[in-house]
Formats: structure tokens, C-alpha cells, sequence
């Protein structure tokens, strides 16, 4: 061999080891590129589980409008109660104003399900903060509603409010959250909360902080025990307390015998869910459902004997004149007209 060609023959060898790892990684990309291939053709199930479990499940508003989750006959009641709603603000509210945090401290916030709740004292709020404390977790091992103390219910801090978020975030929940509300016949109401706060023996910070300056305003001469304890307040005093202007001159009523409609601004909040003090059970069981934890969990079933009921409350008033029980209906007229309640049968200024 001529030393030409041998070096030739040298350099061709020298080359060859440059070219051998490029095809030798060509070919092993298309292998494994194969059994990819092949694995995935075989398991479909595994991908189609994997992918679901990353799809985020539906909103409690999503399940409201499509509709195919609850009775259709308690999406019609619902539905006529918005309409409801939007009506008579339309008719009777003043011009619209910008939302503010003081506004929205009563709204409750559940970010795990989406749900905003604006309670009110003396509608099943106690049983609802309940169910709300399990939902989010912050009943801890506790799965039943009633197992929680009423008194731990109220704890603030215990659940969020809308008010402590950003204006962003306070925005982006009230657009795609499920907001709801529970009200009641607002007289009903009002009994309710006077008997609560002014006839049971153990509301002594009630009797000194309201009932002591009711005493001293509204009854002629009272006697010295009644002004130092205020724990024998009349109903009929205590209309005449709220329907003093000097009253609201000085401060807020208190959350058990606020209107509702300025607890929780139903005609700048669009609420989806109006639920009643009347059907209390249908109601909160149709927000559980759309919010997909009715199987998780129950709203506590009422067992109260003592309830305030429409004939317990036109005892109440029959010792009211017609004068006072006009004032005081004009005091609550919002809250008949918004959430359609007519004027109840035993007025008598009619």
C-alpha cells in the first residue's frame, strides 16, 4: 500500500468515531420516541385520569345556572325571588353608591366551596356560621354543626369577611362566588331579638349597655334598680327606643334589630340565593346541593319550641298604638317591600 493511500485509510478512521455518536443518539431518540408511543396507545385510562384529576370542579354558581344538579321547581322559586328582589329595588331604592368595606363586614367568606354569605342576626345565623366553620375546616374534627358551642359560632376572627380582602380580590369573589342570604318576616324578626336580648335573665350586657338607657329615656320615673340594671324593658318601650330619631343620631342600631337591607345592601350585592326564615330547611338544604357538600354535611334541623311565630308577635303589638305601629313599620318598610313581605294582618293603622 502506497503511504498516500495509507494515510488516507488513517483519516477516514479518525472520522469515524465523530459520525458513530450522532447516529447512535438519532436511534435511541427514536426508540424511546416508540415505546412512548406504545406505552400511551396501551393505557389511555391512565392519561384520561391523570388529565381529569387536574379539571377544576363546578362552581356552586355554575351548578345554579346550568341547572341539571337541583329540582327544577326550587331553581324557579329562586329565580322568581331574584326577580323579585331586583324589582323593587329598582323601585323603591335610592341611586346607587360605590360599595365600601364597613358594608360588607357581615358577608362570610368560604374560598374552599365559593360561597359568600351575608348572615343575619335572628335568621338561623348561629346553625349557618356553624356549617360554614365545618366547611372551611375551622371546626377542626368536628363534622356536626351542633357539636359546635353557639358561643364559639360568633367568635370573630373564627371566620373571614368580605371586608378584610383587597378591593381586587373582594371583586373577583363577589363576580364568581355564590352569594346568599336567609331573611325573615321582619317583625317576626324584631320579637324575636327583643325576647332574646331583653327577656332572658343571663343577656345582662344587653340589659346594662341598652336596656339602662331605654329605662331612662322612655319610662316616667323609673326607679333606681331599673336604671342601674335595665333588665325590665317593655316591648313598648323599646319600640318607642327605635323609632326615636335621637336614637340612630347617636349610633347604629345594633346587627339584632338592624334592617337587613342595611346589613347586607341586597340592592348593590346581587344575591343568588334569597332564602327564607319560612322554608329554612328547603333553602339552606338547596345551597348545600349547589355547592356539592349536601353529603357532607346538614343544616341542624330547628327544634326550638320557643320560636318566634306571626301569632306570638301580633301579641306583642297588640298593646302598640296605631301611631307607634305605623312609625315602626316605616322604620322596616324596606325590608317587606324588598324581600316581599306584606304588612302584617294585626296592624291596625291600616
Amino acid at each position: 500500500m502506497k503511504a498516500a493511500d495509507l494515510g488516507r485509510l488513517q483519516k477516514l478512521r479518525m472520522r469515524k468515531p465523530k459520525v458513530n455518536p450522532m447516529v447512535f443518539a438519532l436511534c435511541l431518540g427514536c426508540f424511546i420516541m416508540v415505546i412512548f408511543y406504545f406505552n400511551s396507545s396501551l393505557k389511555p385510562e391512565a392519561v384520561g385520569e391523570r388529565n381529569s384529576s387536574h379539571k377544576s370542579r363546578r362552581s356552586p354558581l355554575q351548578t345554579m345556572f346550568n341547572g341539571d344538579q337541583v329540582e327544577s321547581a326550587l331553581q324557579a322559586i329562586h329565580q322568581g325571588r331574584r326577580e323579585l328582589l331586583e324589582e323593587a329595588c329598582r323601585s323603591y331604592s335610592r341611586k346607587r353608591r360605590v360599595l365600601i368595606p364597613e358594608d360588607l363586614k357581615h358577608i362570610i367568606v368560604d374560598d374552599k366551596h365559593g360561597l359568600l354569605y351575608c348572615y343575619v342576626p335572628k335568621v338561623a345565623c348561629t346553625n349557618w356560621k356553624r356549617v360554614l366553620m365545618v366547611l372551611t375546616g375551622v371546626a377542626g374534627a368536628h363534622k356536626d354543626p351542633l357539636a359546635i358551642p353557639a358561643n364559639e359560632a360568633h367568635v370573630p376572627g373564627n371566620l373571614r369577611t368580605l371586608s378584610e380582602y383587597s378591593t381586587s380580590e373582594i371583586n373577583q369573589r363577589l363576580r364568581s362566588y355564590l352569594k346568599f342570604i336567609f331573611v325573615r318576616e321582619p317583625f317576626e324578626r324584631l320579637v324575636s331579638a327583643y325576647r332574646n336580648k331583653f327577656t332572658r335573665s343571663y343577656n345582662t350586657a344587653f340589659h346594662k349597655r341598652y336596656g339602662t338607657k331605654i329605662v331612662q329615656r322612655h319610662r316616667p320615673h323609673p326607679q333606681p334598680e331599673a336604671l342601674e340594671k335595665g333588665n325590665d324593658v317593655s316591648f313598648e318601650e323599646f319600640v318607642y327606643y327605635l323609632v326615636d330619631p335621637a336614637t340612630q343620631r347617636e349610633e347604629p342600631f345594633n346587627e339584632h334589630w338592624e334592617r337587613v337591607h342595611s346589613l347586607c345592601h341586597p340592592c348593590l350585592i346581587h344575591y343568588d340565593v334569597v332564602g327564607k326564615y319560612e322554608t329554612l330547611e328547603q333553602d339552606s338544604r338547596y345551597v348545600l346541593q349547589l355547592a356539592g357538600v349536601d353529603e357532607q354535611v346538614s343544616f341542624p334541623a330547628s327544634s326550638k319550641s320557643t320560636r318566634t311565630t306571626g301569632d306570638m308577635a301580633a301579641q306583642f303589638f297588640q298593646n302598640i298604638s296605631p301611631f307607634y305601629q305605623k312609625k315602626l313599620y316605616n322604620l322596616y318598610r324596606m325590608d317587606f317591600l324588598l324581600f316581599n313581605y306584606s304588612v302584617p294582618a294585626y296592624l291596625k293603622f291600616r
